[in-house]
């Protein structure tokens, strides 16, 4: 939901056109093979774990929790007028950084072991750490001999300081320095928001509704998604109301009044959930008032980029009014395109992925069954390595013998091209299995490290589900899973090329809003003639990249509507940052406020009520909607400053490695 010196061009191994493809592709074939003869080695800097059994999980965790609670009582002994830098903040950063490798060595394999015991194993190790390193930043102890290294100083480094401020802020958002009484009433107020959030979800996951069509009011939806449909007894088609299905209908069904029945059903389910948010929301201002914050939007924001509530209104009202001229063309568009086809009936938001879709089909003809022959799977992640040389100085290689937890994985070491020096690794878990997490994402298993002229390695792991094969050919990608990709690479890449000064700091554990910069700055080079055609070639014939044409079209594709898309965005995060910074807000009432006024006019649909069925709201982006929408603002605008004129700008590249990453 993931960091360096100036490079010659001349030091660069440049390898260009189809042979180097092609020559890519074979080593890739080559290194497949010979991994099935592999020797199991140790990986040189690295203190991951792979292929722990159930018992050595639980065991490790438990050396994990002890050696913890070891430190954290020596540190808690120091006498006040005692406390250095040595004695307080190093004990505690070189904990972290030790354990965090095994911490990860323990959790992950709940996602992507095949042993049932091991993954309950693992689940129940998480849980145990979790609940101890939740405990520990609950200690009182340990906060007062961090506090008064504040006072001291200490001589201590800007990135000493830091961390300390960092460690005092998190204890004190945890409630360490609040009264006896306080503390029980934030406990109290945690506890009723975990189990109102938790029933938020709950009731969505739980929901059953589904609405029944006959096959005439689902014109124009495929055959074989009106074959995956339950049929009632009466012969009609079942629609249940999840994304999955009421997707499709939204964007192909051709009825009108099939596509608001179920824009309808869908945005008032659940409607229990309303009173579930109110109920959050004010125990959510109540938590932040006790915590010296006005509301829940400022405690939220605090801690990230953004910094203040009043700063991310700022930048949402500021980018919606620049998208409206934009946005207002766009609704016109598919506004004449439906009155042109269904005459004079309104224009409601239910239209509007019905009729964007028709209107970017008639404008770009884009045959996406087509373009994914173009894009085998070894061949893609081969160009993204191309890409990824030639614009951060870095070479990739995979590391013969590893341990791995699957014959499929794969493990790649990082070097910097012109010092040959390590930077990383990182392993590929790609491909589909049964018990398998079922998203694509990166998991940092070992934080980077740069400390008195030592680095610690970071290791990064890139899961997703891809077919391997079809039919006993080679897997393709769809391009939305190639941009993920690309965008799943960026979190890699700014995780392996790390060098903070505290494993705190490292890589993806770093601000939210920052966090996801790098990984859509690499989405962009998706869409440019030049990468594209790296990165392709028709699966039959891998010389043959897609072509220059439809690399242009993929573009305008992409830009096509974006005003309306991030209006939509705006609308939701806009919703979000004002229940949690204003009190007693008349929840219904804003929605359809709101809704006209950000939509350059279009209205909300009658008898919704989005807040029942926006789960954002409920867990996990409370207050911080946002920040997808400001991570894509500064990617673009970094983008378009360093990358827009040269793709290939070795210096724009290394100086974001050097100085972002």
């Amino acid at each position: 939901m993931g960091k360096q010196q100036k490079r010659d061009r001349s030091n660069l191994i440049v390898l260009t056109g189809a042979a180097a493809l092609l020559a890519i592709a074979v080593n890739f074939a080559i290194s497949a093979i010979n991994s099935k003869h592999r020797k199991k080695k140790e990986i040189p800097g690295s203190n991951v774990r792979v292929n722990l059994t159930a018992s050595e999980i639980l065991k490790l965790a438990e050396s994990i929790i002890k050696k913890s609670k070891q430190v954290h009582d020596a540190v808690a002994s120091v006498p006040l007028d005692k406390v250095a830098y040595v004695n307080v903040i190093l004990p505690l950063a070189d904990l972290e950084a030790q354990q965090f490798p095994l911490i990860q060595s323990c959790v992950f394999p709940k996602w992507l072991s095949a042993s049932e015991d091991v993954r309950k194993a693992s689940a129940e190790a998480e849980r145990k750490i979790d609940a101890h390193i939740s405990m520990c930043r609950k200690r009182e102890d340990i906060y007062r001999v961090v506090k008064a290294l504040t006072v001291t100083g200490d001589g201590l480094s800007t990135d000493a300081k830091n961390f300390t401020h960092f460690l005092v802020r998190e204890f004190e958002r945890n409630g360490v320095n609040l009264t006896l009484s306080k503390k029980e009433e934030l406990q109290r107020l945690t506890a009723n928001i975990d189990e109102l959030s938790m029933q938020y979800i709950h009731n969505l996951d739980d929901d059953c509704s589904f609405l029944l069509f006959t096959d005439m009011e689902l014109e124009g939806l495929p055959p074989e998604f009106l074959k995956s449909l339950e049929k009632s007894k009466d012969g009609k088609r079942k629609i249940i109301l999840k994304s999955h299905q009421i997707s499709p209908v939204l964007e192909l069904c051709k009825v009108g009044s099939t596509r608001r029945a179920v824009s309808i059903s869908y945005g008032r389910r659940c409607e229990a959930n309303v009173t579930i948010l109110e109920k959050l929301i004010q125990l959510r201002h109540k938590l932040a008032r006790l915590l010296g914050f006005a509301n829940y939007a400022d405690y939220a924001t605090d801690v990230r980029m953004a910094k203040s509530s009043s700063k991310v209104f700022e930048f949402l009202e500021s980018l919606s009014a620049s998208l409206n001229d934009l946005a207002y063309r766009e609704l016109s568009m598919v506004k004449a395109l439906k009155k042109k086809e269904e005459g004079e009936c309104p224009f409601g938001m239910e239209d509007l992925p019905y009729y964007v879709k028709r209107v970017k089909d008639q404008q770009f003809h884009m045959n996406f069954g087509v373009i994914k022959q173009y894009f085998p799977i070894n061949l893609v992640l081969s160009g993204i390595f191309k890409i990824c040389q030639d614009l951060f100085g870095l070479d990739f290689k995979e590391v013969e013998g590893a341990e791995v937890w699957h014959p499929d994985v794969q493990l790649f070491s990082t070097s910097d091209l012109s010092s040959k020096g390590l930077v990383g690794y990182f392993y590929l878990d790609l491909y589909s299995r049964v018990g398998k997490y079922a998203h694509t994402c990166v998991v940092a298993l070992q934080n980077g490290l740069l400390n008195n002229g030592s680095r610690q390695i970071p290791v990064a792991l890139l899961v997703s589900q891809f077919e391997k094969k079809v039919d006993g050919h080679p897997g393709l990608l769809q391009f939305p899973e190639v941009v993920n990709l690309f965008h799943e690479f960026g979190h890699v890449i700014h995780h392996i090329c790390n060098c903070a000064s505290f494993a705190k700091f490292s890589g993806l554990r770093l601000d939210p809003d920052f966090v996801e910069i790098p990984a859509l700055l690499m989405e962009n080079w998706c869409y440019e003639s030049l990468s594209l055609r790296l990165i392709s070639g028709f699966h039959q014939d891998i010389t043959k990249p897609i072509k220059d044409e439809l690399c242009k079209s993929l573009k305008k594709w992409r830009c096509s509507f974006s005003a309306l898309k991030l209006k939509q965005e705006i609308f939701y995060c806009l919703f979000d940052q004002i229940i949690h910074s204003t009190e007693n807000v008349d929840i219904s009432g804003l929605f359809k406020h709101l809704y006209p006024k950000v939509m350059v006019g279009l209205p909300l649909l009658e008898g919704i009520n989005p807040a029942s069925c926006f789960p954002r709201t409920a867990i996990g982006y409370e207050a911080t909607c946002y920040s997808h929408i400001w991570s894509e603002v500064f990617a673009a605008d970094i983008f378009a400053l360093k990358f827009h004129d040269d793709i290939f700008n070795l210096q724009a590249g290394l100086q974001f490695r050097n100085k972002v990453f």
